[in-house]
Parts: C-alpha cells; structure tokens; sequence
C-alpha cells in the first residue's frame, strides 16, 4: 500500500509550481472564490505551511495518544503587513526550501507512524490518511493567487 503522506509532497509540488508565476505579481490583492478573503503570494504561502503545520502537529499528538491543540489561527480570515510585500526571485527561493521541507517531513512522518497507522480509527478526528487527503487541498491557496501572466 502506498504511502499516503505522499500526496502532500505532491501538493507541496504543486503550490510551488504556481507560485513560480508570482514574481510578475503587480501589489494588488486577489479576492478568493468564495469571495470573503483577500490574497497575495506571502499571504498563499504562510497559509500553505501554516496549513501543513497544523496538521503535522495533530498527526504528532494523534500518535502519542494526546489531545490536539484546538486551531487558533488568524488563518485566511487576517491579512498581515508582511503579505503585502513584493514578491521576488529570493521569496520564491525560501518559500521552496520552507515548504518542501515541511511537506517532506510530513510524508517522513506518516512513513514513521507505519501502514497499521494510516487507517486507524481516531474519532473524531481523522485517520492519517484523511488528514493526507485533506492536504491535497493546500493547492488551493496557491490558487487564489493563480498563475500570473509574465
């Protein structure tokens, strides 16, 4: 059976292969699709690892049999000064490094954990191969940004 820690990595891949196009970004927010949120590539790219941290965490403590931290970020719904800021060829350099080591230490982690682990039941929270599969979904801050014209 294959790792299912995997499709995160993949998603990781995926995020970074749109954010190569946000160095043509001009300093104009982008609003969601589901038009309640505003987007830049800092801010696509702090949720993005903010996103893999959250669920890294929950995999930690689900394995060691501890309660999961409840979610208190300021997630989607905050946009910092810091989002603000031009995105360049060295942002884009970090946000590599930062998100494919954080993606690849989940996937690590899911292989640690062991095939016995990937589908135990862990109600009510998921099983670690649902967390996996709801991480595919990171692409979607990637795409609220999209792919930017050069």
């Amino acid at each position: 059976m294959d790792n299912p820690g995997v499709v995160v990595e993949q998603a990781v891949e995926q995020c970074l292969e749109i954010a190569q196009t946000w160095l043509a970004w001009d300093g104009r927010p982008l609003v969601s699709e589901d038009g309640d949120r505003i987007y830049t590539p800092h801010k696509a790219v702090r949720r993005i690892g903010d996103h893999i941290i959250d669920h890294l965490a929950e995999v930690e403590a689900l394995l060691a049999g501890a309660e999961t931290m409840p979610d208190e970020w300021h997630a989607s719904l905050a946009t910092f000064d810091s989002d603000w800021a031009r995105f360049t060829e060295q942002d884009l350099d970090e946000a590599r490094q930062r998100l494919r080591r954080l993606g690849r230490t989940f996937a690590l982690r899911i292989t640690a954990a062991g095939e016995a682990e990937w589908d135990a039941p862990r109600t009510p929270n998921w099983t670690l191969r649902e967390i996996c599969e709801h991480l595919t979904g990171l692409v979607w801050y990637a795409e609220q940004v999209g792919r930017l014209p050069r």
